[in-house]
């Protein structure tokens, strides 16, 4: 049974994400009406090794910060848009923390927690690279707050559609690729490739992680199919004879038509 945090008051959160070629983990105090303070966070960057590093960097945040893994009161995950293989690391770890330790597990687009972190002001896009020649994206208000999205399409058709989001930068993993295509400054520097981070997935989860309230279903951001899919039912296969004969009744039957 999930054990339900002490709120009001200070909630110790883990926070993690694989979402994109970066792991991103913290340890967080969240008070109730303060601002969160970040005890312990890594972010490690490696593609297709998110098996590899996640639970090392949460066992790690736990002991920079002096606080064990069951002192952790809730877990809040990126749910993506990302590949379906990172990204399944990080949910189905999240998942079992939360199931072990009988927390509640938040789920947030990570896309959301990189603009969290942006909020540049002024309308912007968030990019993350979705392989295949294609990126994920959403398009967000000054604030930070999603207005479109999440999507997934080529950077053609993402810079086809500036002028009509009226966004005035781009932000996230890929943004210094795009930035030139979209015809926009990248955030809030060129080449800063923002990836989610700890505070940036708090941010997104918003008052519902600080007032307690029970969280939805976790559920992926996938977007599309994954790469790998079963494969079809088997074409039986025909004996020789069999296809001897079918050849005749064929032959039979052109003889018959043309008589």
């Amino acid at each position: 049974m999930t054990r339900r945090p002490p709120y009001p008051g200070q909630v110790l959160v883990l926070a993690l994400d694989t979402a994109t070629e970066a792991v991103a983990v913290g340890l967080l105090d969240v008070p109730g009406g303060a601002p969160t303070t970040v005890l312990a966070s890594r972010v490690r960057y490696g593609a297709r090794q998110h098996g590899e590093q996640l639970m090392p960097a949460v066992l790690e945040v736990c002991a920079d910060a002096g606080r064990p893994l069951a002192e952790v009161d809730a877990v809040v995950c990126g749910a993506g848009p990302g590949p379906f293989t990172g990204l399944r690391v990080g949910l189905v770890s999240a998942a079992g923390l939360g199931d072990a330790l009988g927390v509640p597990v938040y789920g947030v687009c990570s896309l959301d927690a990189i603009a969290r972190e942006a909020a540049t002001g002024e309308p912007f896009l968030v990019v993350s690279d979705a392989r295949r020649r294609e990126v994920y994206w959403a398009a967000y208000d000054g604030a930070g707050r999603r207005v479109t999205g999440p999507a997934v399409d080529t950077p053609a058709e993402v810079a086809s559609r500036v002028a009509e989001l009226g966004v005035r930068w781009v932000a996230g993993p890929v943004a210094a690729v795009h930035a030139e295509l979209f015809g926009l400054a990248e955030y809030p520097a060129a080449g800063a490739g923002l990836t989610p981070s700890p505070a940036g997935l708090v941010a997104a989860a918003g008052e519902q992680l600080r007032a307690g309230q029970p969280p939805a279903p976790l559920e992926p951001y996938y977007l599309r199919r994954p790469d790998a899919v079963p494969p079809g039912e088997r074409k039986r296969a025909v004996p020789a004879s069999e296809r001897d004969r079918a050849g005749e009744r064929d032959r039979a039957g052109e003889r018959i038509s043309l008589g």
